[in-house]
């Protein structure tokens, strides 16, 4: 394996190579960070943040994640289940009644966590002011209609997956989201960037989000959708500031890579500077693949909260998860390496970059032999 320095050299080298590409295959800012065996061996980053003002990256930039947040958000879910605050198997509607509307009483947490509620497409006539209104999203999602019979089918839950799972957290603990995140898993970690909700001092901080040949999609409310048109396309999303000020714990992150590396650091086996967020037993049911109810009875789904990651298969036991987003940013943790990745990024093309960074720490790191 190459020595702590010489990876760093490498990637070092390799963002700047990809960052100095001014055509579709290159890529405007970027961050790695990575960390073996609980230490920090790369922390990277190159390029531009705001291609307006000429503001460049450095390590404490922030980027817009989009969904890399659903990762840290089950990791709060799964603390409160690890301190019995919290059950898998309990109806969500035991701890926020008006969810059982609409024939969703025994929808469970489980569900929510494995994207099987029956819940993906957004709630219709609403805008940018109620999505950034947590009491008023909840109230909307409680009203839904499961889209198939909760259990029996899993469709990926791309922005309703924050206030389902998140909901019921707050209402257990009293706490709001962001400060559910905070004191779960920033504070134990001594974590600063990591926000579902900026404050006013750090915006200054946040990187521009572009998308190479981007394409409008006309809103069409007359359709259920789970990325609705009025929000497309997304980087736009994430560039307003009410947006980087909202609470959405699917899709409202805003971190820097050392955030997302360090958090799946603690996740590992031992942890990181003697934290670990959750026991290796909890880690292994959180990585589970799930079961699907009804006439697919048996089939394996989606695992609580967590991707798998890499080159897993359906149901083998999964080594590598953690949570991708929209444009390319990711982190993950790998237990048979010890490694864990945080990669964030603002441009967002159709070259797989983020991919040839993963494959260049392949190199330092050979993945396990089967």
């Amino acid at each position: 394996m190459n020595s702590a320095a010489s990876i760093q050299n490498v990637i070092q080298s390799l963002l700047e190579q990809l960052t100095a590409d001014t055509g579709v295959a290159g890529e405007r800012g970027l961050q790695v960070a990575v960390y073996h065996d609980g230490e920090l061996v790369v922390d990277a980053w190159a390029g531009i943040a705001d291609h307006q003002t000429g503001k460049t990256v450095d390590g404490g930039t922030l980027f817009p994640a989009f969904s890399v947040i659903k990762g840290m958000a089950a990791t709060v879910i799964h603390r409160l289940a690890e301190r019995g605050i919290l059950s898998y198997d309990a109806p969500i509607a035991e701890l926020w009644p008006e969810f059982a509307a609409q024939g969703k009483e025994h929808i469970t947490l489980r569900q929510g966590l494995n994207h099987t509620a029956g819940l993906p497409y957004m709630p219709t006539g609403i805008g940018y002011s109620e999505l950034a209104n947590w009491d008023r999203m909840c109230a909307a999602i409680a009203d839904l209609t499961p889209a198939w019979p909760p259990g029996s089918h899993s469709e990926y839950h791309a922005i309703t997956y924050g206030w389902i799972v998140g909901e019921p957290a707050c209402r257990a603990t009293g706490r709001s989201f962001p400060a559910l995140m905070r004191e779960e898993i920033a504070k134990p970690l001594g974590i600063e960037a990591m926000y579902l909700g900026i404050p006013d001092e750090v915006e200054s901080r946040v990187a521009l989000l572009e998308e190479y040949n981007e394409q409008f999609i006309p809103p069409n409310d007359a359709q259920p959708q789970s990325i609705p048109g009025w929000v497309q396309p997304l980087h736009t999303m994430m560039n307003r500031s009410d947006m980087r000020r909202a609470c959405l714990p699917a899709t409202s992150g805003i971190m820097n890579a050392r955030a997302i590396a360090r958090h799946y650091a603690a996740l590992l086996p031992g942890g990181v500077d003697g934290v670990e967020l959750l026991p290796p037993e909890r880690i292994r049911e959180a990585i589970a693949w799930q079961k699907l109810d009804g006439p697919s009875e048996g089939h394996s789904v989606r695992l609580l909260g967590y991707q798998p990651m890499g080159t897993s298969e359906e149901g083998v036991p999964v080594t590598m998860f953690g949570h991708g987003g929209y444009g390319g940013s990711t982190g993950f943790a790998d237990l048979d390496r010890r490694l864990a990745v945080g990669v964030t990024k603002n441009l967002f093309n159709k070259s797989d970059n983020t991919g040839v960074i993963l494959r260049e720490l392949d190199k330092a790191f050979p993945p396990a032999r089967k």
